[in-house]
């Protein structure tokens, strides 16, 4: 019978671990602050202004928002709409399709999201 190996990769010390989440936990919170603090979060619906209503209808329909978030959250998918505390700015909207747009892998262009954004703020958040 061969003896036991050790196994060669090292081990990480306890104290070593809580330093890295703590580390890394700081600069998650930093980098949320920071986006938190930026202009981007901070805009008003300014930020629909030049947006092509038209252009996010369209997508709407194309990329089947509603009926995703029919899947979702149920009835006609609108209650995903205002979640409580979570979207209460222009930025936040525009923020909320941009990940919709990353996690689903849409491809969308930055005028597109804002588009789209612009198409939910006229008909759900109507932010000034």
């Amino acid at each position: 019978m061969l003896p036991a190996r050790r196994s060669t990769i090292p081990r990480t010390s306890p104290s070593v671990q809580r330093k890295a989440l703590a580390l890394g936990a700081a600069l998650l919170f930093g980098a949320a602050a920071a986006w938190l603090a930026s202009p981007a979060h901070a805009q008003g619906a300014g930020i629909f202004k030049d947006a092509d209503i038209a252009l996010g209808e369209k997508l709407i329909a194309e990329n089947k928002c509603v009926e995703c978030h029919t899947r979702q959250v149920g009835g006609d998918g609108s209650s995903i709409y205002k979640p409580l505390g979570r979207i209460n700015t222009a930025g936040l909207l525009r923020g909320m399709v941009e990940m919709c747009n990353t996690q689903m892998n849409l491809g969308l262009f930055p005028e597109e999201v804002t588009a789209v954004a612009a198409v939910l703020n006229r008909d759900h958040y109507k932010f000034k």
